[in-house]
């Protein structure tokens, strides 16, 4: 029945949804390892000037051509950073406040509390961030969401969910937005269920290839040992530097 219901959620939520935005999946693989998955989508110029860089263990967007950029505000951030055995995954400049607030002994949702959604008008888009924490005697999963408020365009709903127990094999994923639309219409409800069945690279593979063609732009893997928090982090893009 699960293996069913990640199915369909893969289908209808992902492959055949042309713009579900930037997204974060959050489980274990197969094999017990923790995986984290983050893609990012555009329709603008701005938006598809973009490629996944890692260096360092840290996950960043970068623009392919410099000269083509309009804002770098809300494009280019650290995606993917580690604290200790924690692992910071999000959409934003919040990836470097949460490791910041990690560093200095403050929780996940404590440095969120204080954020709101991003500020691009008419879509606001929501921050979505995670983290995988090991550094207790129980593994846990974070994921949230900042949206926008249907009372007030500045000011945010924020949404945490905390999960102890993740099957081998399967994850939760949270996207910015429902779909396509004008304006964008935000994620709703809660993060949904998929499968996360093979290695680094086939699930790069397995991801890239049911991402829409035409708005998909880059994606990464991140693959974490249970025991020993090695990390391992492969990387899709649409486009080259130049």
């Amino acid at each position: 029945m699960l293996r069913e219901i990640a199915t369909r959620n893969l289908v209808e939520r992902v492959a055949k949804n042309p713009y579900p935005g930037r997204g974060i999946v959050a489980g274990r693989a197969t094999d017990g390892s923790w995986v984290q998955v983050y893609w990012i989508m555009g329709r603008s110029e701005n938006s598809r000037n973009r490629l996944f860089v890692c260096e360092g263990g840290i996950l960043s967007t970068q623009a392919a051509d410099p000269a083509k950029v309009e804002d770098p505000s809300l494009i280019i951030y650290h995606a993917m950073r580690t604290s200790g055995q924690r692992f910071i995954v999000s959409n934003g400049v919040q990836t470097d406040a949460i490791w910041q607030g990690l560093e200095a002994g403050s929780p996940f949702a404590d440095t969120l509390r204080d954020w709101h959604h991003e500020p691009d008008a008419p879509n606001y888009t929501p921050r979505i961030s995670g983290c995988i924490d090991l550094s207790g005697e129980t593994a846990s999963l974070w994921l949230s969401i900042l949206k926008v408020s249907p009372f007030a365009d500045s000011e945010s709903e924020r949404h945490f969910f905390h999960y102890e127990s993740v099957e081998a094999g399967y994850g939760y994923a949270i996207t910015t937005y429902q779909g396509d639309g004008d304006p964008l219409p935000s994620f709703s409800g809660s993060p949904y269920v998929l499968s996360l069945s093979g290695n680094v690279d086939e699930l790069v593979a397995h991801f890239w290839q049911n991402l829409d063609a035409d708005n998909k732009i880059s994606l990464a893997v991140r693959y974490i040992d249970p025991h020993s928090g090695r990390e391992q982090i492969a990387i899709k893009n649409r486009y080259q530097a130049v």
